[in-house]
């Protein structure tokens, strides 16, 4: 999604359209940065880096922990799903902007010694990190870390 980002530098667009452009230009380089945090780098870094391929193939596998083509890794998303996320993003955006109030429901308190879904006396756990990526897969287990 970040080389889609280059299709939108050839505007000529004022005002509040400028301003939606960088805005969705930002939005198409978050999941490769929140790859990249999740992984342990600096996001920005690693958008910028990629950014700056003239290879279009050229990315970051997380998992593998290196750059380079992305088809040869085997990492892809199919169009279909990145064009549908993106419609859905794009609608639920433009719901909110035209949406006058939105009511929704009041943050319940929090008891200081309850274990939600986790149940950390069980064995069980969060998924805390994902495995492969130096975070130490399934946070909650016993000897998983």
């Amino acid at each position: 999604m970040l080389r889609a980002a280059k299709a939108l530098d050839g505007l000529k667009l004022d005002g509040d359209e400028r301003f939606g452009v960088t805005l969705v230009k930002n939005v198409l380089e978050m999941p490769l940065r929140m790859i990249a945090e999740n992984a342990g780098l600096d996001g920005a870094v690693v958008a910028n880096r990629v950014r700056k391929s003239n290879d279009p193939n050229y990315g970051y596998d997380a998992l593998n922990e290196k750059y380079g083509d992305m088809f040869e890794f085997g990492v892809v998303d199919p169009v279909k799903v990145v064009r549908c996320a993106l419609q859905n993003a794009a609608s639920v955006a433009n719901l909110l902007l035209t949406t006058e109030c939105i009511i929704v429901n009041e943050p319940k308190k929090e008891d200081k010694d309850a274990h939600h879904d986790h149940h950390d006396d069980m064995g069980g756990g969060g998924m805390g990190g994902m495995g492969g990526m130096g975070m130490g897969g399934m946070g909650g287990m016993p000897g998983m870390m």
